[in-house]
């Protein structure tokens, strides 16, 4: 197939665009700056100049391909305090790329989480199939994203867990490392016995790739193979490696991430791994971290 991936040159879409090439399909990655264009060209992908603001661009693109993934997420607003904006951008992009492909049962994929999903317990790919009592504000995206099913779109979800890890990860884990690192302290919000769901980058992008090319219409998958880490073994680990204190923290330690981190939020992908026979074979969270290259 010919695939239009936004998103590419990210943490996910960087691990997506060799998965996909491996398999035989040809990418195409949409690049907002000249980097993002070089980082593609040397993975062995064709360039769309453009953003998800553009949408005439990202139409004539969609329409051009056999199917899209669409990774792309304005996290540079959406973590700076106006995650609204960032999710109403993916909205508008997500009805862009649904109307081009309106009628053609060409697969469309979008990343959302799971992080929220269903606080306290085991969140399973039955769950948030509607707005009632939603805690993840890109939930409507996703329900809009399956609606395409009846549009004649091959549509479906890929749900990531808070921490997508691997060597060169930026995000969730590597910040709490940076946090631990600044103040002298691994800490965790209350008795740190709150889970979060993990998943090796690899096996992700495999997922992403299987959900291309298999996935039923109207699919919501999960990308799980920690179903849950406890914060504290997190914690613990973090100041081993780092030679500092472990212990309970106020929120506030966190700043714009502790309503994250609070959360009890595991996970599974059962469903998902009868369906398409998706098993991750890359280290889990705990392994990955005492490989050690979270603390160089």
């Amino acid at each position: 197939m010919r695939v239009l991936v936004t998103g590419a040159s990210g943490w996910i879409g960087s691990a997506v665009v060799p998965e996909l090439i491996g398999a035989g399909h040809e990418v195409v990655g949409l690049a907002r700056s000249d980097a993002s264009a070089t980082a593609l060209t040397a993975a062995g992908a064709q360039v769309h100049r453009g953003s998800l603001d553009d949408l005439d661009g990202l139409r004539s693109a969609a329409a051009a391909s056999d199917g899209v993934i669409h990774l792309a997420f304005k996290h540079d607003i959406a973590f700076t305090g106006d995650f609204q904006a960032a999710t109403d951008a993916d909205r508008r992009a997500i009805e862009t790329v649904g109307d081009a492909l309106a009628g053609s049962d060409r697969p469309f994929l979008i990343a959302s989480g799971t992080l929220g999903l269903a606080v306290g317990r085991v969140a399973t790919e039955e769950d948030g199939q509607s707005l009632d009592g939603a805690v993840s504000p890109r939930l409507a995206n996703a329900l809009l994203t399956t609606a395409l099913a009846d549009r004649g779109v091959r549509s479906s979800v890929v749900r990531l867990p808070p921490t997508v890890h691997g060597e060169g990860d930026n995000g969730f884990m590597a910040t709490i490392v940076g946090i631990a690192r600044e103040r002298g302290v691994s800490g965790y919000i209350g008795d740190g016995s709150n889970r979060w769901a993990a998943v090796h980058q690899i096996d992700a992008a495999r997922l992403f790739r299987l959900a291309l090319e298999n996935a039923p219409a109207g699919s919501t998958l999960h990308a799980i193979a920690d179903e849950g880490v406890p914060i504290r073994t997190i914690a613990e680990i973090i100041g081993r490696h780092l030679d500092v204190p472990v212990a309970p923290v106020a929120p506030e330690h966190f700043a714009w991430l502790a309503g994250f981190l609070g959360l009890d939020s595991p996970a599974s992908a059962a469903r998902t791994s009868a369906l398409l026979g998706w098993q991750p074979t890359h280290p889990g969270l705990v392994d990955d971290l005492e490989k050690g290259h979270y603390f160089g």
